[in-house]
This record gives structure tokens, C-alpha cells and sequence, in this order.
């Protein structure tokens, strides 16, 4: 596994636990994920044993990141949090974090955030 794709998948769990919970959906967008990365064996393990405890911003290595795999983590994060139905408070306030944790300019954050949560809301409404 990159560097990229282990600081990438592990922001994601933090960000499925900002509600306080991982479940089924949350679940199966990780192991989703991990198939999109071909990621196998004992790493995928890694990350599954990973996701089973309680996450959050501070234990993801972020600086292992480019800029364009931030703006996808991001776009990836805000899909996440509507996994369930709805984005919570918990969830809008790290996806805020993560925006400024990733250093992202504000305007282009907007953009990509609207454009995140018209797609989100969008792939809700097929499930």
C-alpha cells in the first residue's frame, strides 16, 4: 500500500467515526474503498483492524497527501457523511476540520464541498 492510499483511507475512518459509530454503510464504503485501491492481503487487514477503533484527524498522517489526493479525500469525505441518510453536526464539523486541516483555500473548499454534497445526495437517492 502508497503512503498516499494508507493516509487517505485512514482520514476516512476518522471521518466514519465522527458520529461516533461505523456501521454497515460506513463499513462497506471502507471495504469499497479498499477494493478501488487493489489494496490485498495484510494491509487490507491493517486497515480493517484500524477501522474498528474509534478515529480521529489527529492519528492521520495528512502530510502524506498531494494536493489533488486532497481535494479527492475530501469530495470522498463528504460522500461518506451522508452514507446514512444525513449528514450530522458531528460530521459537518469534521468535515470543517478536515478542510482546514488539508489547506485547502477557502473558495475552492466551497466549490468542491457543493459539488460533493450534489453528488451525495444524488448517490443517496439510488440506494
Amino acid at each position: 500500500m502508497q503512503d498516499y492510499q494508507e493516509a487517505m483511507l485512514k482520514s476516512l475512518v476518522a471521518v466514519a467515526w465522527a458520529d461516533g459509530r461505523v456501521e454497515g454503510e460506513e463499513s462497506e464504503v471502507i471495504e469499497a474503498l479498499l477494493d478501488s485501491f487493489e489494496i490485498q492481503g495484510a494491509d487490507r487487514e491493517a486497515i480493517r483492524e484500524y477501522a474498528k477503533t474509534r478515529r480521529t484527524l489527529d492519528d492521520v498522517p495528512l502530510s502524506e497527501l498531494s494536493a489533488s489526493d486532497r481535494r479527492v479525500l475530501l469530495q470522498h469525505a463528504v460522500i461518506l457523511t451522508y452514507i446514512d441518510g444525513q449528514q450530522s453536526e458531528q460530521e459537518k464539523k469534521i468535515v470543517g476540520e478536515l478542510v482546514e486541516r488539508l489547506r485547502i483555500p477557502t473558495d475552492e473548499a466551497a466549490s468542491l464541498l457543493e459539488a460533493a454534497d450534489e453528488r451525495a445526495r444524488r448517490l443517496i437517492s439510488l440506494l
